[in-house]
Order: C-alpha cells, then sequence, then structure tokens
C-alpha cells in the first residue's frame, strides 16, 4: 500500500533528517528539499499529502512558499517548524489560514520528537496516497 508522501524544505541536513525519519516512522514516504526552486519542482512532481516547511531558509521566504501552496491549490496539511520567534510563527500560521491553506503545528526549533510525532499521527490517518 502507497504512504502518504510528505515533502519536508529544510536547510539544516540534520534537521531535514530528523523530521524525514520521524515522518517514515509514522507511516509517511518523506522527500527533501533544500532549496526553494527544488521543492516546487519536486511538489509540482510528486503532488504530496502533507507539507513541512522550515520559514526561514537562506534566498527564500517561508511566507512566498505558504502562497506558493496556496495558488497551487494545495487542501492538505501544512506544518511549519522553524527558529523563529514564537510570534512570527503564529503570525505566519495564521496568514497559511487566511489564504485557505490547512495549517497544522507550529513547531519551535529544536522541535522535540514527541511533538511532532503527535502532529504526524493525528494527522496522517485522514491522509490518502
Amino acid at each position: 500500500m502507497a504512504l502518504p508522501r510528505l515533502l519536508l524544505i529544510d536547510d539544516e541536513p540534520a534537521l531535514a533528517a530528523f523530521v524525514a525519519k520521524a515522518a517514515d516512522m509514522c507511516g509517511f514516504d518523506p522527500i527533501i528539499a533544500d532549496q526553494d526552486q527544488q521543492f516546487r519542482e519536486l511538489f509540482q512532481a510528486e503532488r504530496p499529502q502533507m507539507v513541512a516547511l522550515d520559514l526561514g531558509m537562506p534566498g527564500m521566504d517561508g511566507v512566498e512558499l505558504l502562497r506558493f501552496l496556496a495558488s497551487e491549490g494545495f487542501k492538505e496539511p501544512v506544518l511549519i517548524i522553524s527558529g523563529f520567534d514564537r510570534r512570527i510563527l503564529e503570525s505566519a500560521f495564521r496568514l497559511g489560514e487566511a489564504i485557505g491553506l490547512q495549517m497544522v503545528g507550529p513547531l519551535e526549533k529544536p522541535a522535540r520528537l514527541e511533538q511532532l510525532e503527535e502532529i504526524l499521527n493525528r494527522v496522517r490517518p485522514s491522509l490518502v496516497p
């Protein structure tokens, strides 16, 4: 049986690997992008059932990616994982909701495995690959 795909973008390889491992353990098929263009190409090629993104990355803006997802008509869960201040996370979360995205989280870095697994396990049953 196919697993729901989780497309993840983060420029920190260790954190990306950590999130991918947690996603794998929770029954997802994780795909990792480490920059904006790669993320957009993978998104269009793979059409994931969930997206996890870091707001702050070199040369790109997480808010721009939220707008990209909305413009693509993405209706699946979007999880923000970021080292930014909680207020910034919450305003990005509210913006995502305002533009029609199904926001989950957000998680502050360093994300704890239990928190990440709780979110993944909560949303997974609603996702059909």
